[in-house]
């Protein structure tokens, strides 16, 4: 992936376009983080203006967008849910049909909607916004719950943060982890929410920030080499395994188990990129015990194999250098 186009048109979210372009628009060279030939693109080029009440000047049409490795769609208003213009269709379109990746951030995913591309394939948009979107689209698989999701090439995403979500999610698949966590890190966000985690949090937590898990998250991320049960982690949060199971599920948005599984295989992919230890010695210091099980969780969480993995994102040749 090497270009980026990023539609707006009047009416658009400055805070979900910012995301965009803070995920692929910077120059990070000094990091040692590629960069892409990021563009803006409108229907109308020149003024356009924000649903907050200034504008922003747009050099470039849509033509770019038919060339581009990744289009994003940025939210579109209410207004114009039922009545896309038909050139950002027509580009929606375009891009499923010769394989480009297709991203679109909170209601975004109208457009997408609009241009068939989403019919009988899973997605989401803001939790708000969902049922709005199933009823038009009915066709359309939609989640209202999770952060975002990738169906193919296209990735759909829910509200605001979600947005950034799901862009990292997609600079880890082109890039790498260890390139995703450097973008991450200078982002100063999480480098990795799971796309199934929740949007919002069904019951609010307790409002003593002691009683948060992240000391306990944070703990089991220094020690994932060890043998980490539930139970375990619960004697430690000072809690019954039964309480400390639905509390880390609502904090976490998954099961404490999926977590570990979820880190250990951050670190495994870390492993990969900068190190040449062999799987059984990656699968020792990550917790999975035998390279088998290694390659077993991380071809079901990535799709592809740890060997396949290094073979395309190991940067140990570059270190050496």
């Amino acid at each position: 992936m090497k270009t980026v186009a990023c539609i707006i048109d009047e009416g658009f979210a400055p805070f979900e376009f910012g995301v965009a372009c803070e995920a692929f628009g910077l120059d990070r060279s000094d990091d040692g983080v590629p960069n892409f030939d990021f563009r803006v693109v409108a229907p109308h080029p020149g003024a356009v203006h924000s649903k907050l009440g200034f504008s922003v000047n747009v050099e470039h049409d849509l033509s770019f967008a038919y060339e581009a490795d990744l289009v994003i769609f940025c939210p579109m208003p209410r207004e114009r849910w039922g009545n896309v213009d038909a050139r950002l269709i027509a580009v929606a379109q375009d891009a499923v049909a010769r394989g480009a990746w297709t991203m679109s951030v909170c209601s975004g995913a109208f457009a997408l909607a609009a241009a068939g591309v989403l019919d009988g394939r899973r997605a989401t948009t803001h939790w708000m916004y969902s049922g709005v979107l199933a009823a038009m689209y009915p066709q359309i698989d939609v989640d209202p719950d999770v952060l975002f999701v990738q169906d193919g090439r296209i990735i759909t995403s829910a509200g605001t943060a979600a947005g950034i979500d799901a862009c990292l999610h997609l600079l880890r698949i082109e890039l790498g982890a260890e390139m995703a966590n450097r973008i991450a890190k200078r982002m100063v966000v999480p480098p990795q929410r799971d796309g199934g985690q929740a949007q919002y949090i069904d019951r609010p937590l307790p409002a003593v920030a002691g009683d948060s898990l992240s000391d306990i998250s944070a703990w089991a991320v220094q020690n994932l080499r060890d043998e980490l049960s539930v139970d375990e982690l619960a004697r430690r949060a000072h809690m019954s395994s039964r309480t400390f199971a639905r509390r880390f599920r609502s904090e976490f948005g998954m099961p404490p188990a999926t977590w570990l599984t979820r880190q250990r295989i951050v670190e495994a992919q870390r492993m990969l990129e900068r190190t040449d230890l062999g799987l059984e010695q990656i699968a020792a210091e990550t917790g999975f015990g035998s390279a088998a099980v290694l390659r077993q969780n991380f071809t079901r969480v990535l799709d592809t194999t740890p060997s396949a993995y290094r073979a395309r994102f190991s940067c140990t040749a570059a270190m050496a250098g």
